[in-house]
């Protein structure tokens, strides 16, 4: 190759490893939002990226590796979001109100890697983890309202399951497919749920 060949040869655009992960993790949940993690193989991830295939391997060891990390990743989010209620703070529709449009985002995927769950061991345990979670928090929240008086004796750990899984159910079924149920629809019928559950009431009539 000549000088001037070598000089007017495109670069490699560099970034840092955040950013290519996060390109890739990126990839994976565009593809998820349109087919079921069965056919998520790399070559379909690397192909919605600007990375050559071999750099897959430098951030994720396979395709489930990657899952769990996509998980993990919108898990923050919607811990983020729910936060204010789980943290002892707000009212459910607090939470709800923040919580619901991030679940929205990241409906498709959610919904593609639930379906995953009920075949791939591996899947089922990122998701089923991610939703455990939620239910550990939110019987910590119940606990606590019990002891303060602000809640009617109960249950709280299976009181906190079902209305999780019943959240997710929902959620699944409103906004993990297209089209999409209304955000604000979804998040008045899971706020007077919640409410009347926990406090007998709807949150817009607590006094």
């Amino acid at each position: 190759m000549s000088i001037a060949q070598r000089t007017t040869s495109p670069r490699r655009r560099r970034r840092s490893p955040e950013s290519a992960e996060r390109e890739i993790l990126e990839a994976a949940e565009s593809f998820l939002s349109e087919r079921p993690f069965r056919d998520l193989t790399v070559d379909e991830v690397m192909a919605r990226t600007t990375l050559s295939r071999p750099s897959f391997y430098v951030y994720f060891r396979d395709r489930h590796q990657l899952l769990v990390r996509l998980v993990e990743g919108i898990g923050r989010e919607l811990f983020e979001a729910a936060g204010v209620w789980l943290a002892g703070e707000g009212e459910i529709r607090d939470s709800l109100e923040r919580l619901v449009p991030r679940y929205s985002d990241h409906g498709l995927v959610l919904s593609a890697i639930a379906d995953a769950a009920g075949h791939d061991p591996q899947a089922e345990r990122a998701y089923h983890g991610l939703i455990e979670r939620f239910v550990e928090t939110t019987a910590r929240r119940v606990a606590d309202d019990v002891e303060a008086g602000r809640t009617e004796p109960l249950d709280a750990p299976e009181t906190a399951r079902a209305l999780v899984w019943m959240t997710e159910r929902y959620l699944k079924e409103t906004l993990g497919r297209r089209p999409q149920a209304d955000v604000e629809t979804a998040v008045a019928a899971l706020a007077g749920i919640w409410e009347r559950a926990l406090y007998g009431r709807d949150a817009s009539k607590r006094a």
